[in-house]
C-alpha cells in the first residue's frame, strides 16, 4: 500500500545566544533530523540593536498509511 501525507507538525526552537554560528548550528541540526526550515523570528531589546533571542521554525509532515479505498 502507498503512504499519504498526514498532518504538519511544527517545531519551534528558542535560541538565547543569537550569533550566526549558533543559528547555523540549530538549523543544520534540525534539518539533519528530517525537519524543514520555515523561518526565524527575533525578539529585540529596546536598549540594543542585537536581538535578545531568536525562535527558529521548522515543519515536518507525518506520513501515514493510506486506506484500501485510496486510489
Amino acid at each position: 500500500m502507498g503512504r499519504s501525507l498526514g498532518a504538519v507538525h511544527w517545531k519551534v526552537v528558542e535560541v538565547s545566544t543569537v550569533t550566526d554560528e549558533a543559528l547555523e548550528a540549530v538549523v543544520n541540526d534540525w534539518v539533519a533530523r528530517g525537519w524543514t526550515f520555515e523561518g526565524m523570528q527575533f525578539a529585540m531589546r529596546e536598549s540594543s540593536k542585537r536581538p535578545a533571542m531568536a525562535f527558529v521554525l521548522f515543519t515536518r509532515r507525518e506520513e501515514g498509511p493510506t486506506s484500501e479505498g485510496d486510489g
